[in-house]
């Protein structure tokens, strides 16, 4: 029979998790017992029912076991956040021994880690993800995972700990404060007391995998350091090398503040003392809620909008934040309270302050606050709710508008099938009067030159930045870059290599492969990724405010390639039949069709032949490497120039494929990138990896597009396939068994084409039968109204017997005439008949706009 026993709550994906610590009455029992109940809510009962249950049994003195602390973290070999427990067990000589212990969805528990201390664990424990343990201890910071196995510390003091987890290329992240180091002014002397008691203490910003200290004053000011007691951080990123931060912060002095890179920008007053945690839910309604706790056992919720209270509860025992109900969103679990009855989940509240409140036994007279508190309860939520109307009439307002647009240009469109079937000319209104935008990005002149000056400038069609030539392998790669003007256009582009030996017995035109790379501002023609992605959705007319708003959010970025873009024209030849005439000058031909442009109009098209220049080969230039490729190695990346990139994609066989997991995340396919293969980032496009491995994989070009954390493409680029064969075998061996990697068809241009032809004459089929439907039920509805007004009419009328009555009879006929006529001006189509056009057209354009966004990238 059990005589005490330590609980603890925990919620995870939905159910509330009941730790259980049984111990025995003695000292001599040898086994103590961690058991766990699976709670999961049921809508019929509105209880909380067992789902399921689990034990873990340990050996040893059972009296000194404790639960440390429970959290919900990551397990580095697999990416799922899994339960975590920390426990401690407290050994002679003053020794204790912590392990962690993982839950798995069977029930059973997985020791992860264990150490041993000559301390107690008492301040700032954390559980992190990996699963990492870390603590305060002396003011210094430790550390230990199960990476790592041992005990490691930070070269950084710590008086207190106020946050820490994981941001995006920074790793695990831990913020606190510590002493600050009082500036010496410039004579040496040290600042007065006063500067002192002000410079008392500060925020620390540390980076435990990078060992570095990040800047504080990003998150928080130093002025807040010694009255912060509790800090939550709610977005991190990075933006020109500085953080930008969202952070709510509690107080000693009952406050809620909001920072924003860290300035203050709100406060709240909280409703009691001492707040000692904070957590986040976002709400059906897609609100945000700050669930406050307190330490005597009060709790209320903030919210975010209106950053006032919103709503308060007394005598709360625990305080969790899931979906317990399976809507999507999240609930606040409120379990209070209940002299007569043990069971923890038998006195709770399930609310989002919204639609959502499941209450369970709530005794009024004992748990519900008095009038006062009700009546400043409801002034609460009123004012919380006229914020969110508020809100909610704005977006009401711009929904207007874009559907009065959206009217305007279904009216235009309806006008022109109208005059395309009756045979008529239609006229368009301009865009500026409309209110639309190109579906094409257009460069605007803000200062349009005299058509006769544009006609006779001397300005140059194309230049000719730049030509170069590399040697990979058994390869020659010739590349010409070339910038066109804006009124032309270069296509079905070839590079032809022409030897200017006057040789008899060979023909002087060398056989050559061309290709293109177009450059644009993200590099995307070197990622080449084969996934099928979504294209950029079209754009609606934006006003001169909303215009310079959109610029001040998303920034251009600064790129020194021209609007109209540049272009690399790629030749590819075998180099050994070119070393049998030792010395050896080629002049290099650019072949393409010209076509110009005059306002938007194809004025000229032709074929075009361009002497580009000439280049000389020599065995002694290959042998000292004068042509070579050279990617240099650094610490964190490889560097060169972009011919370099250039030569290698050239040469190199293009495979795509498609990796999927249902049972764990693809985190092992970047360990294996990074570790295995060798692999770093090139520097001018980091989405691409080059291999530094040794051998026949050197050289092999990598791209990993992670989708979702289940599903990503990986795109290869090597020189045989012999070498891809060896990279999916090694590929094959980290990744777990159920994991399933198919291959990806790349599609040509011409079988593009085809589909995009046939996807327009769909789309013309769609749009025509449509128009037909909705002309047809129109006039009919027309047609059958007019007769059933005629034949009453004349009913009416052959049974009058006086003129008074034959007067009103015709007064009515006309008025119903009248407005026979508005309804033929006025013509609608039932709503169901709407729906079905609208959907039909809108499958049939989204299809061709995807094949046509494919043919462009291709």
């Amino acid at each position: 029979m059990l005589s005490d026993e330590q609980e603890n709550i925990l919620s995870y994906n939905g159910e509330v998790l009941i730790f259980q610590l049984s111990k025995a009455k003695c000292a001599a029992e040898k086994t103590t017992r961690l058991h766990v109940n699976r709670m999961a809510y049921d809508s019929g009962t509105k209880l909380f029912v067992q789902k399921s249950s689990g034990l873990f049994s340990m050996h040893g003195g059972s009296l000194n076991i404790k639960i440390v602390r429970c959290s919900c973290t990551a397990d580095f070999r697999t990416g799922i956040n899994l339960p975590c427990i920390l426990m401690r067990k407290k050994k002679n000589n003053s020794v204790f021994k912590y392990f962690l212990l993982l839950l798995h969805s069977s029930n059973k528990f997985e020791q992860c880690l264990n150490f041993k201390l000559d301390y107690e664990l008492k301040n700032d424990i954390r559980l992190l993800n990996g699963p990492t343990v870390l603590w305060r201890h002396a003011k210094k910071l430790f550390y230990v995972s199960t990476k790592t196995c041992t005990v490691l510390s930070a070269s950084v003091q710590f008086s207190s700990i106020e946050w820490a987890d994981e941001i995006e290329n920074e790793g695990i992240v831990v913020l606190g404060t510590r002493t600050a180091c009082l500036p010496e002014e410039k004579d040496g002397q040290t600042l007065s007391l006063s500067d002192g008691a002000i410079w008392g203490s500060e925020f620390v910003v540390y980076a435990i995998e990078n060992q570095k200290i990040l800047t504080g004053i990003c998150f928080l000011p130093h002025a807040y350091s010694s009255v912060i007691s509790c800090v939550h951080v709610c977005r991190t990123a990075i933006s020109r090398s500085q953080f930008r931060t969202s952070v709510v912060a509690i107080t000693h002095k009952k406050q809620l503040i909001w920072f924003q890179d860290g300035l203050p920008k709100g406060i709240c007053q909280l409703p009691y003392e001492e707040p000692c945690s904070i957590q986040v839910a976002t709400t059906s309604r897609n609100d945000v809620l700050y669930v406050v706790s307190f330490a005597s056992g009060n709790v209320c919720a903030v919210q975010r909008d209106s950053f006032q209270v919103a709503s308060r509860w007394q005598e709360v025992t625990s305080v969790l934040v899931d979906d317990f109900i399976g809507t999507g969103t999240e609930q606040i679990l409120l379990l209070f309270k209940n002299e007569s009855n043990t069971d923890n989940l038998s006195t709770f509240i399930i609310t989002d302050l919204g639609e959502v409140s499941y209450e369970s036994n709530i005794n009024c007279k004992e748990d519900f606050p008095p009038t006062e508190e009700l009546q400043e309860n409801g002034f609460l939520t009123i004012q919380a709710l006229e914020a969110r109307l508020q809100a909610g009439y704005t977006s009401v307002r711009e929904l207007q508008q874009h559907l009065r647009l959206k009217e305007k240009v279904l009216f235009e469109s309806c006008c022109a099938l109208i005059d395309l079937v009756q045979e008529r000319e239609h006229i368009l209104p301009t865009a500026e009067e409309e209110g639309l935008v190109s579906l094409w990005d257009d460069t605007e002149n803000l200062h349009p030159l005299d058509k006769k000056m544009t006609l006779t400038s001397e300005v140059p069609e194309y230049l000719i930045e730049k030509l170069w030539q590399r040697v990979v392998d058994d390869s020659l790669v010739i590349g010409v870059k070339i910038t066109e003007s804006p009124n032309l256009s270069l296509n079905d582009v070839s590079l032809s290599l022409v030897m200017e030996h006057d040789f008899t017995s060979v023909s002087p035109v060398i056989e050559c492969q061309s290709k293109i790379v177009k450059l644009n501002k993200t590099f995307s023609a070197l990622s080449i990724s084969s996934c099928q992605m979504e294209p950029q959705p079209k754009r609606i007319k934006l006003d001169f405010h909303s215009e310079n708003d959109l610029k001040k959010e998303y920034p251009r970025r600064p790129s020194k390639i021209p609007s109209d873009g540049a272009k690399t024209f790629v030749a590819v030849t075998r180099l050994s039949p070119l070393l049998a005439f030792r010395d050896i000058c080629c002049m290099i031909l650019l072949h393409a069709k010209r076509r110009k442009y005059q306002d938007g109009n194809l004025q000229e098209s032709r074929q075009l032949t361009l002497l580009c220049g000439k280049i000389s080969l020599c065995l002694e230039d290959i042998s000292s490497g004068k042509y070579s490729v050279n990617l240099l190695r650094n610490d964190s990346h490889c560097t060169g120039i972009m011919e370099d990139i250039f030569a290698i994609l050239a040469i190199s066989l293009k495979f795509s494929f498609q990796i999927v997991s249902s049972d764990c995340t693809l985190t092992p396919v970047n360990m294996w990138l990074l570790s295995q293969m060798e692999c770093m980032p090139i520097k001018e496009c980091p989405e691409n990896m080059f291999c530094h491995k040794l051998g026949s994989l050197h050289g092999t070009i990598f791209n990993w597009n992670l989708q979702t954390p289940f599903e990503g493409t990986l795109t290869l680029f090597c020189r045989n396939q012999t070498v891809l064969f060896q990279c999916l075998h090694s590929l094959l061996g980290v990744l777990p068994p159920t994991c399933k990697v198919q291959p990806l068809r790349l599609e040509s241009k011409d079988i593009l084409t085809d589909q995009f032809a046939l996807a327009l004459e769909k789309e013309m089929v769609t749009l025509r039968s449509s128009f037909s439907s909705a002309v047809s039920e129109v006039e009919n509805n027309l047609t059958l109204s007019c007769e059933a007004g005629k034949k009453m009419s004349k009913v009416t009328v052959s049974s009058l017997s006086d003129k008074k009555e034959a007067v009103r009879q015709f007064r009515e006929e006309l008025q119903n005439e009248q407005k026979q006529s508005a309804l033929g001006m006025n013509r609608t189509v039932s709503g169901a008949l709407y729906r079905q056009i609208t959907l039909e057209i809108t499958e049939a354009q989204l299809c061709s706009d995807t094949i046509a966004w494919r043919l462009n990238i291709s």
